[in-house]
């Protein structure tokens, strides 16, 4: 018997960070895509998961990687339209990632995909810097300073940030 919780807890656990996530990277109409290919590819290999491994670091590793697959994938297949389609819903209230309002949604879908996943993983999903640099690639500084970029951007274009603290600013990182 493994000392691992079930896959389902891991869904229940991670599902909501991984959602926001993947709708911050992608924006709403990819994300629900990205979060069951997530979950699918993460199912097949939790059985080799260590135990005592961080299991949301890994699940946003895989997400990160889903993310790329259809940003790619979408590169490959343009579609030619008559008119331009909705950027998709706002989520429903009580969905996971409501919170993410629509404003801050688009606010944070035109920072540069640096900025954006360094936001993203750190402030959506908790993650320390020294992980999303092994997600994304680069140091843990480069990391840190793509973060604070994109939180200042996002004071600067998204009306509701001005005055507020986000989390891990009150610490001075050396």
């Amino acid at each position: 018997m493994t000392g691992k919780q079930p896959f389902e807890a891991i869904v229940a656990a991670h599902g909501t960070t991984v959602l926001r996530v993947c709708r911050a990277v992608l924006g709403p109409v990819n994300a629900d895509d990205a979060w069951s290919d997530t979950f699918l590819s993460a199912m097949k290999a939790y059985s080799d998961l260590p135990e005592g491994a961080n299991v949301e670091a890994w699940l946003v590793t895989i997400a990160h990687r889903k993310a790329i697959d259809i940003t790619r994938a979408a590169a490959r297949r343009p579609v030619p339209v008559a008119q331009t389609p909705d950027d998709g819903a706002v989520p429903a209230t009580g969905s996971p990632g409501h919170s993410l309002d629509a404003d801050l949604a688009d606010a944070v879908a035109r920072l540069p995909a640096k900025q954006k996943q360094a936001v993203a993983y750190h402030y959506l999903a908790g993650l320390p810097y020294a992980e999303i640099a092994a997600i994304v690639g680069g140091t843990a500084d480069t990391v840190r300073r793509a973060a604070a970029d994109g939180i200042a951007n996002l004071r600067r274009v998204y009306p509701g940030a001005a005055g507020t603290r986000t989390k891990g600013e009150a610490c001075v990182h050396g």
